[in-house]
């Protein structure tokens, strides 16, 4: 991507930003990944400690996730085999341009986190607009991941009581909001209250480790089948035009790693967009055949009738299924309090930003605002996840969300940093590459029009 001479926009003074606010708020750092802190920057010892090699381990880590049990319904939902591939395939071109924006213009306002890109690229309105997108993104994910803990520990429980048909319906301690309560609380809750989440490297590769072995036994599972395992009908095209339409969310929630990448980029031991590009690219390439593995295999097992979380359609008595929850209940256990550490950043550098208090001057009241914002967090994703049973319905709601982190604001960014560049002629490549960030804004804000209105109806509706 060319670069002219840039002027970004960088006026925090509307809300009295301070440095001490902006250190609160750094945040969103990938796991595995340690950036320098501006201060460095000024020394000259700017450059990061992670290779091409390792900055490829950590994109392809941050975009793999629980979002790949969601991928067989998505297939079904588009309308077969080969719909699901063509929209991956297409997508996927503006995904990685959407991550190569993300560091041109990193590069350009010199920030390191993706919402301080868009405060200093964008302005004010798009930058709290994109904060407050982080955290009900977070929020909504938060809520996803307790879900995906009941459905699997409703299969391991069936099967534990040997009772695969009616799991959980028979003593109270079985039931599904004791079992998502009191892991939940156990288990989580002490994980999200501590100020810093050393554990994220450990976390990181526990997820590494659970997403590929549950891959590995989906394509396994279809090529050597069981035989109680009977497909049902296997669609080979959308019943509507617009039924492609629904698979874009969760394909959007699995591929959506636009939020780390930043910091990844400025932890490189070479931080150009050109090797980036080539990065990002190997990256998400990998992130294919492994989504693209799932959702075919897992769809090709079951057919339409397989559920939004595709390892619930398996037996309950299935051992080698059953470990695969097992590595999805624990890296989903270490991720929550990764995401909502995410999220209560971001309100708590809103909240230092807009009442103006240093950090040193907040240090006494730091701690107890903390354990509110967690306790409410916390309780309040754990009521809507246990009166939202249906994963679909949220990866409906924030996949739209994704999209905006995907589509919309490296979009704007785009547009924005190329109109701030001082030239004396527009030659076609400038043209380019603002028509491309318009299109990138208009196919987010469809998306995420189309799958949010989708998502209000058939609540509605239900």
């Amino acid at each position: 991507m060319a670069q002219g001479t840039v002027s970004i926009n960088s006026d925090y003074k509307d809300w009295e930003w301070s440095d001490d606010a902006g250190e609160r708020a750094r945040l969103l750092q990938s796991p595995s990944v340690e950036t320098l802190p501006k201060s460095a920057e000024s020394q000259g010892n700017s450059l990061g400690t992670t290779s091409s090699l390792g900055a490829v381990f950590i994109v392809v880590n941050a975009a793999l996730g629980a979002g790949l049990l969601n991928f067989p319904a998505a297939f079904s939902m588009a309308g077969g085999v080969a719909a699901g591939v063509t929209l991956q395939m297409c997508m996927l071109i503006f995904i990685i341009g959407g991550l190569v924006i993300l560091a041109y213009c990193s590069q350009a306002s010199n920030e390191r986190t993706y919402q301080e890109v868009v405060w200093a690229v964008c302005g004010k309105v798009p930058g709290v607009l994109c904060e407050m997108a982080i955290v009900v993104y977070t929020f909504g994910t938060c809520i996803a991941f307790l879900i995906i803990i009941g459905d699997q520990e409703d299969k391991i429980i069936a099967a534990l009581v040997k009772e695969p048909e009616e799991a959980g319906s028979s003593c109270w301690y079985t039931d599904r909001k004791f079992t998502i309560s009191i892991t939940a609380l156990l288990l989580i809750l002490p994980l999200s209250i501590p100020k810093e989440i050393g554990f994220q490297k450990y976390a990181s590769s526990l997820s590494v480790i659970g997403t590929w072995y549950v891959t590995a036994v989906i394509i396994i599972k279809y090529i050597w089948p069981d035989k109680e395992l009977v497909p049902g009908e296997i669609p080979t095209s959308p019943s509507t035009w617009t039924a492609v339409f629904n698979a874009m969310p969760t394909i959007c929630f699995g591929f959506q790693c636009h939020m780390s990448s930043v910091p990844v980029f400025n932890s490189m031991k070479q931080p150009e967009v050109k090797t980036w590009g080539a990065v990002v690219t190997v990256a998400m390439v990998i992130a294919l055949f492994v989504y693209t593995g799932t959702g075919v295999c897992g769809f090709l097992t079951f057919g339409a009738g397989v559920e939004q979380d595709v390892l619930m359609s398996y037996p309950s008595n299935d051992i080698p299924v059953a470990l695969a929850r097992a590595f999805i209940i624990l890296s989903v256990l270490t991720s929550y309090p990764i995401l909502h550490f995410c999220g209560r950043a971001v309100l708590e550098g809103l909240w230092l930003r807009y009442t103006g208090v240093t950090v040193e001057e907040d240090v006494v009241r730091e701690r107890r605002r903390r354990l509110l914002q967690t306790i409410s967090w916390f309780l309040l994703t754990l009521l809507l996840a246990l009166f939202i049973p249906d994963i679909g319905k949220v990866i409906s709601v924030i996949g739209g969300l994704a999209a905006c982190f995907i589509f919309v604001f490296p979009g704007l960014c785009l547009i924005q940093a190329k109109l701030s560049e001082i030239q004396e002629t527009r030659a076609i490549s400038w043209w380019a590459q603002v028509s491309y960030g318009v299109f990138m804004v208009t196919l987010g804000a469809f998306i995420f029009g189309q799958t949010t209105a989708n998502a209000i109806f058939l609540d509605l509706t239900a």
